[in-house]
C-alpha cells in the first residue's frame, strides 16, 4: 500500500509519515524546502522523499506522475502541507494572501484531482485533507488562514458525496493548538493561554494527529467518509 503525505518533512506531517510506515505503508515524504529532514524521515521509514511547491500546479502533476512511475499506484493521501499568515486581516499583502490560498487550498485540491484518477482506476483509495480548529470557529488575526481552511472542509464534504459510490472515502482531520513549528510564531505566554483554554489543560503532540490519520485511513474507518475529525482538547466543542 502506497501513502502520499504532503508537508512530510516535519511536524505533523512528519509524525504521520511514521505511523503510517509503522501500519505498513510505503509512504512518500513531499517537502519543498527541507530535503535534509525530509529524506531523513524517508530513510527511517523506508519510504521515498519527493520536492513540489504546492503552489504550482504543474510540480504537482510531475511530483504524481513521479510517484506513479515508481510505484504504479497510489492508496492514501494525505493533504497535510500548509502554510500561516498572522496578522491583522487588512494588513496582510494580496501576494501572502494569494500564496497561502495557493497552498492550502490549490495544493490541497489539486493534489486530490491528480491522485483520484488512479484511485478510481482500482476502484479504492482514502484521502484525509488537514483542515484546523480556525477553519471550523476562525480566529482573529488569521482571517486568510480561517478562510482557506473551511474551504477545505467544503471540499471534504462536497468530493466525499462525488466519489463515494467510486470506493473512495475522502476526510478531514482537525487540529486544535498542536505543538510545531508553525505555532512557533506564538511566544510562551500565548502558549499557555492557549493551554489554559484547552479543556485538556495541555497543548496537543503531533502524535496526537498522526494516530487520528491513521485511524481514518484503516478499514476501522470503514463506513466513515465526509467527517471532519476534530483532534482539539476540546478546545471548540
Amino acid at each position: 500500500m502506497i501513502a502520499l503525505v504532503t508537508g512530510a518533512s516535519r511536524g505533523i506531517g512528519a509524525a504521520t509519515a511514521k505511523r503510517l510506515a509503522a501500519e505498513g505503508y510505503t509512504v512518500i515524504v513531499h517537502y519543498h524546502h527541507a530535503q535534509a529532514q525530509a529524506e531523513q524521515i524517508a530513510a527511517e521509514t523506508g519510504g521515498f522523499a519527493v520536492c513540489a511547491d504546492l503552489g504550482d500546479f504543474v510540480q504537482i502533476d510531475r511530483m504524481i506522475e513521479e510517484i506513479i512511475r515508481r510505484y504504479g499506484r497510489i492508496d492514501v493521501l494525505v493533504n497535510n502541507a500548509g502554510i500561516a499568515l498572522t496578522g491583522l486581516y487588512q494588513d496582510i499583502s494580496d501576494a501572502d494572501a494569494l500564496r497561502l490560498f495557493a497552498v492550502n487550498l490549490g495544493g490541497t485540491m489539486h493534489t486530490a484531482k491528480k491522485v483520484l484518477p488512479h484511485m478510481l482506476h482500482q476502484h479504492s483509495g482514502c484521502i484525509v485533507n488537514t483542515a484546523s480548529v480556525w477553519g471550523e470557529c476562525g480566529a482573529a488575526c488569521e482571517v486568510h488562514y480561517s478562510a482557506a481552511k473551511a474551504a477545505v472542509i467544503g471540499f471534504t464534504k462536497a468530493l466525499a458525496k462525488e466519489v463515494g459510490l467510486s470506493g473512495i472515502r475522502v476526510n478531514c482531520v482537525s487540529p486544535g493548538v498542536i505543538d510545531t513549528d508553525m505555532n512557533a510564531m506564538h511566544d510562551a505566554e500565548t502558549m499557555q493561554a492557549l493551554a489554559e483554554e484547552t479543556p485538556l489543560g495541555c497543548i496537543g503532540k503531533p502524535e496526537d494527529i498522526a494516530d487520528a490519520v491513521a485511524f481514518l485511513v484503516s478499514d476501522r474507518a470503514k463506513f466513515i467518509t465526509g467527517q471532519i475529525l476534530p483532534v482539539n482538547g476540546g478546545f471548540n466543542i
